[in-house]
């Protein structure tokens, strides 16, 4: 007889458990921290209109070594515009024939191409005037584009634009020139746009600006 009071006790205990329902949980009323702020560099640190002599430790190795720094003006005194092909022409920034490096301003007067190329190094411009593409691409550079090249692409430059183009270029490594055949023509590295500098100063009695070899 207990143990039939026992299994039913039990049985009745299961069936109360299985049909009471959880509380809903209430939401919770504890205030979270915002979180907190990315400390970033405040710019500019300072205001002051002076030069400040920052504390160097490798002070003495740097004097003796380091490379001073460079300034090619706008004036055509310092960098005459040196034809390129009969529609355009270039302005020579600078020569690093340490690491293959060359700057300019490429100008096309009118709408034109330059050949197909294929860069060996990579390449970095901006459009400052005018619009120029690629005929390999589906974009247009306007003034303030960036454009950057890497190693191994051909490329064919033209603008349509009325104006022309004018280009910064900032460039590392020959280019190889091809004709409209796919044959090879020539290459243009640091060494190829010196003397192209030179020898237009040269026929000009332009002097020779230090500037622009760094």
């Amino acid at each position: 007889m207990a143990t039939i009071t026992a299994q039913k006790s039990t049985s009745a205990a299961r069936k109360s458990a299985s049909t009471t329902k959880p509380s809903p949980a209430k939401p919770s009323t504890a205030k979270t921290s915002p979180p907190a702020a990315a400390k970033g560099i405040k710019a500019p640190p300072s205001t002051a209109y002076k030069i400040v002599d920052i504390p160097e430790i490798y002070r003495d190795v740097i004097q003796r070594y380091a490379a001073p720094g460079t300034f090619v003006g706008a004036s055509e005194k310092e960098s005459p515009w040196v034809p390129f092909g009969d529609n355009a022409a270039i302005r020579h920034l600078a020569f690093d024939v340490r690491h293959n490096i060359f700057s300019n301003v490429l100008w096309i007067k009118s709408p034109g191409v330059v050949g197909t190329h294929k860069h060996r190094g990579t390449v970095v411009m901006i459009c400052l005037e005018g619009s120029v593409r690629y005929l390999e691409y589906d974009w247009v550079a306007t003034p303030g584009a960036f454009i950057y090249e890497t190693p191994g692409l051909t490329h064919t430059l033209v603008t349509d634009d009325p104006k022309g183009v004018k280009l910064f270029g900032w460039l590392q490594g020959p280019l190889e020139w091809y004709d409209e055949n796919g044959n090879f023509v020539e290459t243009s590295d640091v060494w190829w746009f010196m003397n192209h500098y030179e020898s237009y100063c040269r026929e000009h009695g332009i002097p020779l600006n230090k500037q622009l070899y760094l």
